[in-house]
């Protein structure tokens, strides 16, 4: 059951969030929304694939 749920938040997640590797942002320049976004995702993807 939670791993479907993150599985289809992951998709959501990729639909409507920006990619910040496409847009080629340095993480060590990023701002602070930006580091919250990535951070989230990043949670997002590991909880989908455990």
């Amino acid at each position: 059951m939670k791993k479907k749920f993150f599985q289809s938040l992951a998709r959501l997640n990729k639909k409507i969030l920006p990619s910040f590797t496409k847009q080629q942002v340095d993480l060590a320049k990023a701002s602070k929304f930006q580091m919250a976004i990535f951070a989230y995702k990043l949670w997002v993807t590991k909880n989908a694939l455990d």
